[in-house]
């Protein structure tokens, strides 16, 4: 009899074993079952609320750093905007060759304008008068109100003897508005930082500003406004072009009558060019200079408005030799004969990416 209850003992012991060995053994077990290896979970690229359902071609544009854009503004022989130009009126050259447009954009209709953001960089250094600065206020709010028939985004810094922000990129008037009016001038600055200010301006569009709205590439411009004459910047002209190019921005100055005038009695009816325009800050980044020679600014400004916004946007992908080589090339457009082109930029710097 205890035989036959040592040999049931073992057999039981027996099973036992085995039951937790076939258990350790399988590949389901309870740990597994609550949480499952952190490899083998898919790995989703975009939030479950903004997955896209399908392909932007703006945004195609906004991460694709081989396209190389160009801001394109044509006029004609009396300096007036031409419009409605098409992509197959325009040769692109790089390095003189010519090269196929692959992107090209213009305002035909009313619901296709191009978006913009503009940051206002002004000058309030001693050498600028209290009652410019409020003429100034008026003349900004006609451009603004300008601008707002299309989606734009505008941010207010100042400059003298250091750059700072009044206001971020915003598209209400109000506050654009109330910027103005927190500016005051230094009545003992001794330095006008603008090319400070513009480096600053393109960092701030750069980092602040989207790329895109409602679904369109925006436009990125600089409006400096001074009296034409830099002192104590740290950063030089040629690095401020330089950056300004490689970011798509345009830069737009307006040399305000405390110094055009006395340029202007200097030289008769025509102010003499500022240390400003001989920089080429304006025309090398595809904007233009102009000078406030009238007490009433606001027809200057919207003048300036009409123009910023009357460009043309044309791209193209570099040869492949070209787009890994960390050298300069140039580029060079060209309009129907008779008009004139100004670009954004003349050249680009590849990468070794």
């Amino acid at each position: 009899m205890i035989g036959h209850t040592n040999c049931c003992r073992r057999v039981l012991t027996m099973l036992c074993c085995v039951s937790l060995l076939l258990l350790l053994s399988s590949p389901v077990c309870l740990g597994q079952e609550q949480s499952p290896p952190e490899a083998q979970r898919p790995r989703r690229v975009f939030p479950p609320a903004t997955q896209p359902t399908q392909q932007d071609p703006e945004e195609v544009l906004k991460i694709d750093t081989d396209l190389v854009l160009v801001d394109v503004m044509v006029t004609d022989k009396d300096g007036q905007p031409v419009r409605g130009l098409q992509a197959q009126d325009f040769k692109l050259y790089e390095d003189d060759v010519e090269r196929p447009v692959s992107f090209f954009n213009a305002e035909k209709r009313i619901d296709l304008q191009q978006p913009i953001a503009v940051v206002f960089a002004l000058d309030i250094s001693g050498s600028m008068m209290a009652s410019e600065i409020e003429r100034l206020r008026s003349a900004v709010r006609v451009f603004a109100q300008r601008l707002s028939e299309r989606p734009s985004l505008f941010a207010v810094m100042s400059f003298g003897m250091e750059v700072k922000v009044h206001q971020t990129f915003t598209g209400d008037l109000d506050k654009l508005d109330r910027a103005f009016g927190r500016l005051a001038r230094e009545p003992n600055g001794l330095s006008t930082h603008a090319y400070d200010a513009v480096d600053d301006a393109i960092r701030l569009l750069v980092r602040r500003a989207p790329r895109t709205r409602q679904q369109r590439l925006i436009k990125r411009t600089v409006v400096l406004i001074t009296d034409g004459f830099p002192v104590g910047d740290t950063v030089s002209p040629s690095t401020v072009i330089e950056r300004a190019n490689n970011a798509d921005v345009s830069v737009n100055t307006v040399t305000l009558p405390s110094y055009s005038r006395l340029l202007s009695s200097l030289n008769g009816p025509a102010p003499l060019p500022t240390p400003l325009d001989v920089s080429g800050l304006a025309e090398k980044t595809g904007g233009t200079g102009v000078y406030a020679t009238d007490k009433d600014f606001d027809p200057l400004f919207r003048a300036l408005a009409e123009e910023i916004t009357s460009t043309y946007v044309l791209a193209f992908y570099p040869t492949d030799e070209k787009r890994r080589d960390k050298r300069s090339h140039s580029i060079r457009i060209e309009a129907p004969r008779g008009l004139r082109v100004r670009q954004s930029r003349v050249g680009y710097q590849s990468s070794d990416r």
